[in-house]
C-alpha cells in the first residue's frame, strides 16, 4: 500500500513535467510557425525631414582586448555630426581606462563628439552606468552598444526611421551577429541558439505582437519610452529584460528588425558561457517574480499573459530537465515492484515534442538567415546536449533568485577573437573553475546507471533521454576541465596588447535618401 501511494505521488509529479514541458515545446512550435510565415516582415520605416538627436552609449567595464574595436566602431557610425553623441561609460579599474581615454583623445582631436563618462562607484553596476549617462545625455534616441560589439555604420540610418515612423515604439531591437562563429564547437553551438533566439523567437514573437525584451546591446530606445517606463533599475541582473516589460506595462510597443546585424564576440570560454547562462536565467526568474504578478492582475488578454509567463520562465525548461534526471531512477525502480508505474513510462513519447521543437526552431533559424540548414543539423542535436548540460548551473540560479539576496553583475570576460586572434588561454581575465562541476559529474553518473538500466529493462525512451542528459553534463565538465588543463599549461596570462595606431579618419557620410532606406525596410 505504502509502495503504491509513494508510486502515484511520483507518478503525479511526473505528469505534471511532462505537461509543462509540452507547454514550452507547443510554445516554440507556435513561434516557429509564425517566424516561417512573416519571414520577409518588417517594420515601416520614416525618413524624418530632421534626424533626431541620438546619445550612443558605451558601457565597459575592463575590456582591454575588445573595447578600441568597439569605441572606433561607433565613432564611425554615418550619423550627422551635430545629431550625435557618444558617451563612453567607463567603469573599469585596470587598462581599460586608459585606452579608452586614448581613443576618445584621438577620435575628438577629428571632430567627434565623444565623451569619456567615468564615475566614483559602480553602484548598479551595467544599470547603473546607463542610468548615470542618461542623466548626462541629450539625445531623445538612444542607442546601446556592449563592449564586445562592432555596429555597423549604417546601424543608426536604418534602425532610427522605425521609431520616427510609430510614435508608439519604445525600441527597436536589432539582430546579434558573430565575429568569431567558427572559433570552436562551443561558440558554434551559441551561434545557432542565438539565431534561433533572434530569427525565430524575437521574430516570431514581435510578428505575433507579443511581448519582447531589448536583449542589452544593439538596440535604439525612446528616451521617453525609458523615463515613463521609470528608467533603469539594478534590482535584477538582467536590467533590459526589467525595463522591457515596464516599458510594456507602460503601454508602449516594441519593433524587432531582423535585416540589421551587429556582429559581436561569443563566449570562448566555457567557465565564462557558464557565468553568462547563470547571469540570464537567474535575471530572468527575478522578472519573473518581479513582473508576473502585475501581468496577471492586468487587463491583458489570457494569451498575451500566458506568452509573457513562457517568455519569463523560459529558463525554467531546464530545471524541468533537471527534475527529469532525478525522477527517472526512481520511477524506474518502482516500475519493477509496482505494475501500473510501467504505462507511464511509455508516453515519455509525448516529451519528443519537447525535444523535437528547439531541434526545429533551430533549424528554421539557420534557414531564415540564408544558411546552410541541414549541413548545421549535426550541431543543432549537439546543441540539445549543451542545454542539458546547463541544467544545474541553471538549477542554481533559480535558487538564488528565490533567495532573494542581491546579486553581484559579474561580466563575461571577451578576449578580441575573430580573424585577427584565435588564441585566449594566456590573456587577461581569466576565470577559476566553477566547482558545480562536481555536482554535474555526479548527476551525469547518475543518469548514466539511468540510461543503463532502463536498456537493462526495456524502458528505450527513458534511456534516450538519460543518456542525453548523461553526454550533455559529461560534456560540460569535460569541456570545463579541459579548457582549466590547457589554461594552466599556458602559464601566465600575458600583458594587454599596445594600442594600435588611430585609424584613418571616416567622414561619417550623410544619412541615405528615402528611398534607399525604404529599399532596404522592403
Amino acid at each position: 500500500m505504502a509502495a503504491d501511494l509513494l508510486a502515484g505521488s511520483v507518478l503525479v509529479v511526473y505528469l505534471a513535467i511532462l505537461v509543462a514541458l509540452f507547454a514550452y515545446g507547443l510554445d516554440f512550435l507556435y513561434l516557429t510557425f509564425v517566424a516561417l510565415r512573416t519571414t520577409d516582415r518588417q517594420p515601416p520605416t520614416a525618413v524624418p525631414a530632421t534626424w533626431p538627436r541620438v546619445t550612443v552609449q558605451l558601457p565597459v567595464f575592463n575590456e582591454l582586448y575588445v573595447v578600441r574595436r568597439l569605441i572606433d566602431a561607433a565613432a564611425q557610425l554615418r550619423y550627422p555630426a551635430d545629431r550625435l553623441e557618444i558617451q563612453v561609460l567607463d567603469d573599469s579599474s585596470d587598462e581599460t581606462t586608459a585606452i579608452v581615454a586614448d581613443r576618445v583623445a584621438s577620435w575628438r582631436s577629428q571632430g567627434v563628439d565623444i565623451r569619456h563618462v567615468r564615475r566614483t562607484d559602480r553602484r548598479g553596476f551595467k544599470a547603473g552606468a546607463l542610468a548615470h549617462g542618461l542623466g548626462l545625455a541629450s539625445g531623445e534616441l538612444m542607442a546601446i552598444f556592449d563592449a564586445d560589439f562592432v555596429p555597423q555604420p549604417d546601424f543608426l540610418t536604418r534602425t532610427v526611421p522605425v521609431l520616427v515612423a510609430d510614435p508608439g515604439l519604445a525600441f527597436v531591437q536589432a539582430r546579434w551577429g558573430h565575429t568569431n562563429r567558427d572559433h570552436s564547437l562551443l561558440t558554434r553551438l551559441q551561434a545557432l541558439s542565438i539565431d534561433g533566439h533572434f530569427a525565430v523567437q524575437q521574430a516570431g514573437r514581435w510578428a505575433s505582437g507579443r511581448w519582447f525584451n531589448f536583449n542589452g546591446t544593439a538596440g535604439l530606445w525612446r528616451r521617453a519610452a525609458m523615463v515613463a517606463a521609470g528608467g533603469w533599475e539594478h534590482d535584477t541582473l538582467t536590467e533590459d529584460l526589467d525595463i522591457s516589460y515596464r516599458a510594456f506595462l507602460a503601454g508602449w510597443r516594441a519593433a524587432y528588425v531582423r535585416a540589421v546585424e551587429a556582429p559581436a564576440e561569443l563566449p570562448a570560454s566555457f567557465n565564462a558561457y557558464r557565468r553568462q547562462q547563470h547571469r540570464w536565467a537567474r535575471g530572468s526568474f527575478e522578472n519573473a517574480a518581479k513582473h508576473l504578478p502585475a501581468i496577471w492582475h492586468s487587463n491583458l488578454s489570457l494569451g498575451r499573459k500566458t506568452s509573457a509567463t513562457l517568455h519569463l520562465t523560459g529558463y525554467g525548461i531546464q530545471i524541468l530537465l533537471l527534475a527529469l534526471s532525478l525522477i527517472y531512477p526512481v520511477l524506474l525502480l518502482l516500475s519493477s515492484r509496482t505494475s501500473f508505474v510501467v504505462a507511464p513510462l511509455t508516453i515519455v513519447g509525448v516529451f519528443n515534442l519537447t525535444t523535437l521543437a528547439p531541434t526545429l526552431l533551430y533549424t528554421v533559424g539557420q534557414r531564415q538567415l540564408g544558411r546552410r540548414w541541414a549541413a548545421e543539423l549535426p550541431a543543432v542535436l549537439a546543441l540539445s546536449a549543451l542545454g542539458a548540460g546547463m541544467m544545474v548551473n541553471t538549477a542554481r540560479a533559480a535558487l538564488q533568485a528565490l533567495g532573494g539576496r542581491p546579486a553581484v553583475f559579474e561580466r563575461t570576460p571577451k578576449f578580441g577573437l575573430g580573424a585577427g586572434r584565435q588564441d585566449w588561454l594566456r590573456l587577461r581575465y581569466q576565470l577559476r573553475v566553477d566547482p558545480i562541476v562536481f555536482v554535474e559529474a555526479g548527476l551525469a553518473a547518475l543518469d548514466l546507471w539511468t540510461c543503463s538500466y532502463a536498456i537493462a529493462i526495456g524502458s528505450w525512451g527513458v534511456a534516450l533521454y538519460a543518456g542525453l542528459f548523461a553526454a550533455g553534463l559529461a560534456a560540460t565538465v569535460g569541456i570545463t576541465v579541459t579548457q582549466a588543463l590547457r589554461a594552466a599549461w599556458a602559464g601566465r596570462p600575458s600583458a594587454p596588447p599596445a594600442a594600435p595606431s588611430p585609424p584613418a579618419r571616416t567622414e561619417r557620410a550623410a544619412p541615405p535618401p528615402a528611398e534607399v532606406l525604404a529599399e532596404r525596410s522592403a
